[in-house]
């Protein structure tokens, strides 16, 4: 993998690298504010289920990717923010509002879960995570009176600032507008001292320690900031398929979130737009290639999860970078060619660490 020599702080803390990535940057906007002209209902629903998990995504990627925490409790949060719009809206708010309170009442719910990463690591913090994600839905499944249970809860049109969003057009802006943010956001966080601490962190607590920053702080911020996002994308999702239950919010749900960072690239925003593409595309995929496969094979329930796995083998495998590792490679290889040398490619087959944790 190629990475880009600075020279200074200044250069290192820029939004945009130089003008070629806000031409880029530009013409990617343009797209994105055309897509209704370019596709129908269906593909817009598709792209907004693929900005819907970006966002999830992208909070992920803060976590794991940033900081080095591993979650599997982050269907929760994304349930949190779905039953928090839906509860609000039934008493007659704004979306505008029902919004920032999912934001905040799933931030508030990870920054409990965060809690015991001040004293567990790795397998165990993942255990903790996972624990608390059956806990949320079994609190979803038993407290009937508010959630309504495993008969869920239906909702509305949402109502955004006195606007029905009632057509797959205006969702699909919604859902984009909030990703725009929601990148912005995390791409400030990683500019700032928060999110050069975050990296620290995530590379070496004991350094981190050393340098005096406040571990405890950091991992706690990174779980609510995190879960916030999540709780944001939860609200969307939740008026996008216009019914909850706890059944959509179960752990395959989190192990999905995870593949987004993961297949997508960690360590790089990009990635987690990347993985959320190849998430809500593999099964499409998977569905188009049942119609060439044996009848006793295509049949079976456990396909698409097949899939799944045998892609992340692959990826840990032959790209540890994921989607965005490979995007970089073409890139460079496009701007070096002709003249790119042989090796260029190679992945390094052992590595050096100065300290195990």
């Amino acid at each position: 993998m190629r990475y880009e020599l600075k020279t200074s702080h200044a250069q290192d803390v820029k939004l945009f690298r130089d003008r070629g990535t806000k031409r880029s940057y530009a013409a990617l906007a343009i797209l994105v504010i055309s897509a209704p002209l370019l596709t129908d209902d269906y593909g817009l629903s598709q792209l907004s289920f693929v900005y819907i998990y970006a966002i999830v995504g992208v909070g992920m990627m803060l976590l794991s990717g940033f900081t080095g925490l591993i979650s599997l409790g982050h269907a929760a949060f994304f349930a949190a923010g779905a039953y928090t719009t839906a509860l609000l809206e039934k008493n007659g708010l704004d979306f505008a509002l029902t919004l920032p309170a999912a934001a905040v009442l799933a931030g508030f719910l990870g920054l409990l879960v965060g809690l015991p990463s001040l004293r567990l690591t790795g397998i165990y913090l993942t255990i903790a995570t996972l624990a608390f994600a059956f806990i949320v839905e079994e609190v979803l499944a038993r407290w009937q009176d508010l959630t309504g249970g495993n008969d869920g809860l239906l909702l509305d049109d949402a109502i955004f600032l006195g606007i029905t969003i009632d057509s797959e057009v205006r969702f699909y802006y919604l859902a984009a507008g909030l990703l725009t943010l929601s990148l912005l956001l995390a791409a400030n966080i990683l500019r700032a001292p928060l999110g050069r601490a975050m990296i620290a962190v995530r590379d070496s607590e004991t350094a981190a320690y050393a340098m005096g920053i406040n571990v405890a702080f950091i991992k706690t911020a990174t779980f609510s900031v995190s879960a916030a996002l999540t709780g944001v994308a939860g609200a969307l999702y939740a008026h996008k398929l216009t019914f909850i239950s706890p059944e959509q919010f179960t752990i395959f749900l989190s192990i999905e979130f995870l593949l987004i960072v993961i297949i997508g690239g960690l360590g790089s925003l990009h990635g987690a737009v990347f993985g959320a593409i190849f998430v809500i595309i593999l099964p499409q995929i998977v569905m188009l290639f049942r119609d060439f496969l044996p009848t006793e094979i295509a049949n079976l329930p456990g396909l698409e999860t097949a899939a799944f796995g045998l892609v992340l083998i692959l990826f840990i495998l032959f790209e540890p970078l994921g989607l965005y590792g490979i995007w970089r490679k073409v890139l460079h290889y496009g701007k070096a060619f002709p003249f790119y040398k042989k090796n260029t490619f190679k992945r390094e087959k052992s590595f050096l660490r100065g300290e195990s944790n």
